[in-house]
């Protein structure tokens, strides 16, 4: 199962970046290959949302509902997939405070099986899931920079 990583500072507070990480309702104003996501529970920490996200690419929308479970003392998150388009997808967040900023890194590990996907696909979807975490993570920081 391909694994991604991805991680930056962002020169805010640790309790600010980590509350726009957890407000993911509006992860599609910054980020372009995310149509909607749809808060359909919380209890806690625990939020199961519903996304729909756009690969151009592949010329397809792939929807899927996830798991978060969000921990504040310890500033991270678990996220894994309860159902969708995905054949396996979870992760995590992790936030902490470094250099006067805080250091975040996000990490998703996934699995999307198409009949007949040849290896050169499966490693263009390991690019674009790449680019979509540093995507995340930069549009992460311009909200910080710019609502800070």
């Amino acid at each position: 199962m391909p694994d991604v990583t991805a991680e930056i500072h962002i020169a805010a507070d640790l309790a600010r970046v980590y509350s726009l990480a957890k407000d993911i309702e509006r992860f599609p104003e910054f980020l372009p290959n995310v149509q909607k996501v749809v808060i359909t529970a919380r209890d806690g920490g625990r939020v199961v949302s519903e996304w729909a996200g756009l690969v151009p690419e592949f010329k397809r929308t792939i929807k899927w509902t996830e798991e978060g479970v969000w921990d504040d003392a310890a500033r991270a998150c678990r996220f894994r997939l309860l159902s969708g388009d995905w054949d396996r997808y979870d992760g995590s967040w992790a936030f902490a405070s470094k250099d006067g900023g805080t250091q975040v890194q996000l990490a998703i590990s996934y699995e999307y099986n198409v009949p007949l996907i040849g290896a050169l696909i499966k490693q263009l979807l390991r690019k674009l899931v790449q680019r979509n975490v540093e995507e995340t993570l930069a549009g992460l920081q311009a909200r910080a920079l710019q609502e800070g």
